[in-house]
């Protein structure tokens, strides 16, 4: 899914479809940044009602890029399980 800047004011058309993108608050969020991955925690998301793409405001966005580069420090720090697939 691409991550995508629209101001989450409104409901505003969908780039990818006709549906309509509703700002939701999403209990948990995963971002790939070029330093890591970062999650956020009830992070105000919108969402197309008819394809479901994800669409994500600057705030939202310079957050993610602050922890990820250390600017933030985050609340707390999880491990991952990594594993070949085959």
């Amino acid at each position: 899914m691409k991550r995508l800047f629209i101001p989450l004011t409104s409901s505003a058309a969908c780039e990818y479809c006709d549906g309509m993108v509703r700002e939701n608050i999403v209990e948990r969020e995963v971002f790939r940044h070029r330093k890591g991955m970062v999650i956020l925690e009830h992070v105000p998301v919108g969402v197309c009602d008819k394809c479901g793409e994800r669409y994500y405001g600057a705030e939202v966005l310079h957050r993610v890029h602050n922890i990820a580069t250390g600017r933030t420090k985050p609340l707390r720090k999880v491990s991952v399980p990594i594993a070949k697939y085959a």
